[in-house]
Order: C-alpha cells, then structure tokens, then sequence
C-alpha cells in the first residue's frame, strides 16, 4: 500500500497573499451566529432587487426550452447588437458586434481570462494604486510582473481629504505614470484602469484618457479600463468612456457590467468592448474554458440595454442619498471625510488619533465595538494604508444607526439603541 501522497499547489499560488478581508469575514460571522446584530458596509453587494421588467423577461426566457442548450461563448449576437447600439447612442462610440464586442460571466471572469489571453511570463502590467486585487493578482496569476502606480502623492496621501478635497490629483499620477513607462525595460505591455476607483471612488475627465491614450500609444501598452461604476454617479458628474478617444480603440478595451448600473450582480452580465485584437484573445481563451452564460440571462440582459433608462438614474440617487446621510453623519461626529462623485463606496481617511493603529486592527475595533463592518485601506494595497472602504450598500436608516454606533465608539457617548433588523430591508 502507497504512503500518504503529498499534493502541492501549482507555484503560481504562492504569488497570492493571504486573503486579508477573512479576518474581518470570520469575526463578522461569528458576531451574527452570536445573534449581534452587525451592518456590513464592507462589501460592495448591491443590497436592492433586479428592476421587476428584467425580472419578468428572465422568468419568460427561463421558461423556454430552447434557452436551455449551450450557448455561445462569445455571447449572443443580439446581445453583442444590443451592446455596439447602446455604446452608440450612450457614448457615440462605434462598435462591431461580431469582433469588438464579447459578453462575459461578469467583468471580473472577462477582466481575468484576458490576463490569461495577453499577458505571461515576462510581461509586465502597470496598476494604480490602491487597486481593486482582482486588477493586480489576475495578471500574477497570468505569470506576469506587476508594478503599482500611486494614484496620489505618496508623501501626503491624506492631505486631499483633509482639506476637504477628495478628488484625484490627475496631474501629478499622469507624471508617475509617464515616468515608469520610461524607465521600465522592457516596457510594459499593460495598463489598467478603473474609473469611477474602486476602492477610493476617485473619478477623471475626457482629458484625463486623451492624455493617457497618447501615452500609451507613445510607449506601445494595452490598455484595459475596468466600468464597473460608470452609472453610479451623483451630483450631475457623468462617466466619459475611454473608447471616446480617438484612436483609443486601437490600445485599449473596456470592460462594463450590469452588477451596479441595474442591480443585477447575482447575475454575472459582463461586457468586453473595443480593439479587435484584444477581444478576440478573450473570445479565444473563453472558448476553451466555458459555452458561454446562459442564454436566458442573455435574453434578459437585452431587455436591460433596450429598456427606458430612467430606472438606472433612479438606482445611482438611491446610492447618492446614501451617501450624503454617510458623509453628513461621519463629519457631523468628527471625522472629516469628503463625498465621492460616483461608486458605492466612500474613501474615507482614518481618523488622526487612530492611525497608528493601522486599517487592519481599527476596522476589527469598529466590527467589534459598533458592529459595524468596513474594509481595511491596507486591503487594496501599501497606499491603501490609513485609509478605509465604505460601502453604501444599507438604507439610510442603517447607515444613520452605523454612524450613531461608530460615535459611541470614537467619542465615548451613551451606545445607542439598536435598530430593528427588519428595517434593512426597508426602501431607501
């Protein structure tokens, strides 16, 4: 008889450190299995119901046979139509839906199956800094180099917030970013962007990708630009596409989903749109690794893009009004933080005499102390440090019952009264 058989990882996974959100996870499920009440504004999980039009269109399809078969791993072509229309009438980019257009399980799966498709051993991709992980560790996992970007001043990171200015310093990071397509060899065969940032919520204008764009063409790097958040936007501040450039679509593509923009996140609608070569990378790979997404949620992702948009406007003033009760409340107990222009997150830095602790052991305090659950900066890389993620994914009675929790905490006032659970599910 064999002894034991050892099996090992393959190396790739030692590259990939520890999760540190599963210290956080753990205590926050071991505080409700204790039957404490805990609002979770860590993760951003739509907290609302697919619009009900949507809803209907996939009871219908689901109901049909024939959408029960392998679909196409590219996606349907009346999506992939739908999608170039909609990238038309939206953003006045043009769009071929048979080579320029490949619909995904979500932007995360298409995001990582193009690191798999274009990058290797190596390679090299460049992120800014805080990432979003999946940015960076999708390209490790891929074999490549990865080098971080920071997104502002890494001498003052706080002193925009604490001026009570928390927009993206663009100058200064379109420097850095410059600097290291310069001095790196060989050059870097990738650039990712994310805007509206997750995590910091940080947004850019037109200009801001025409500069970029040039850089990129200049030096010869891909760009991939991560959508995600493009909807969710407030105080009449709106997304520009990169593919609006010209001659963005010969370097880049951008990834879009309808996780945020119509709360469908369950459902794992993605979209991969722009230059040729780089989609057909991510149709080729896709077809070896899965038949496509189901094409009942294909058929209702349709009914998505057609519909009257109206009821996207009204799911980015929920997560507007959201945030004004957050950032009202957290200034109004004294912690000074700005309001984001778009995201479902607010980017917040630690309060002063806190700091020393560090994000990691403060947002573990607050989960402890105020039942309240937040990410630690220090997750979304070294210049995350300091700072925290917070996700607008309660109502506003809850979140108003966080920052009364948080006050308790911070400021030594009588603890409050407990909210009662069942009005998280109330409308707000």
């Amino acid at each position: 008889m064999r002894g034991k058989i050892k099996i090992e990882w393959a190396r790739r996974m030692d590259r990939l450190p520890p999760y540190l959100f599963a210290t956080i996870n753990e205590l926050r499920h071991k505080m409700r299995q204790a039957n404490r009440d805990v609002i979770d504004l860590a993760m951003g999980n739509p907290d609302r119901p697919t619009p009900p039009h949507i809803v209907k269109k996939m009871i219908e399809a689901v109901s049909d046979g024939r959408n029960h078969r392998y679909s196409v791993s590219k996606g349907i072509f009346n999506l992939r139509r739908d999608v170039a229309i909609y990238y038309k009438n939206r953003y006045g980019v043009e769009l071929n839906p048979n080579s320029e257009v490949v619909a995904c399980i979500g932007s995360k799966e298409g995001i990582s199956h193009m690191a798999l498709a274009m990058l290797g051993p190596g390679d090299t991709a460049l992120v800014p800094s805080p990432f979003f992980p999946i940015h960076v560790y999708t390209a490790i996992i891929a074999g490549a180099n990865v080098i971080t970007v920071p997104m502002n001043d890494p001498r003052a990171p706080h002193a925009a917030h604490e001026k009570g200015d928390g927009s993206f310093h663009v100058d200064g990071f379109l420097g850095r970013l410059s600097m290291a397509m310069k001095q790196l060899h060989p050059t870097p065969k990738m650039l990712y962007l994310n805007f509206p940032h997750n995590p910091t919520a940080y947004v850019v204008e037109p200009d801001f990708y025409t500069e970029v764009v040039k850089l990129a063409r200049k030096n010869g790097i891909c760009i991939i630009q991560d959508f995600a958040y493009k909807d969710i936007v407030f105080d009449g501040y709106r997304s520009p596409s990169i593919l609006a450039v010209p001659g963005a679509k010969d370097i880049a593509v951008e990834f879009f989903t309808l996780s945020k923009s119509y709360n469908m996140a369950g459902w794992r609608m993605g979209f991969c749109v722009g230059n040729e070569k780089m989609c057909s990378a991510l149709a080729k790979i896709k077809g070896y690794y899965d038949y496509g997404h189901f094409q009942a949620v294909q058929i209702a992702a349709i009914v998505a893009l057609r519909s009257p948009q109206e009821i996207v406007s009204e799911i980015a003033k929920i997560y507007e009004r959201r945030r004004n009760v957050l950032i009202d409340g957290l200034n109004r107990i004294g912690w000074p933080c700005s309001p984001p222009k778009a995201s479902m997150f607010a980017w917040v830095p630690m309060p002063r005499q806190y700091r020393k602790m560090g994000s990691m052991k403060f947002s573990l305090m607050l989960l402890e102390k105020s039942e309240v659950a937040v990410s630690p900066g220090k997750g979304f890389g070294d210049d995350g440090e300091g700072f925290l993620r917070i996700a607008l994914v309660e109502n506003e009675q809850r979140i108003r019952q966080a920052v009364r929790q948080i006050d308790h905490v911070l400021n030594l006032r009588p603890k409050p009264e407990p909210v009662k659970k069942s009005t998280r599910s109330a409308s707000s």
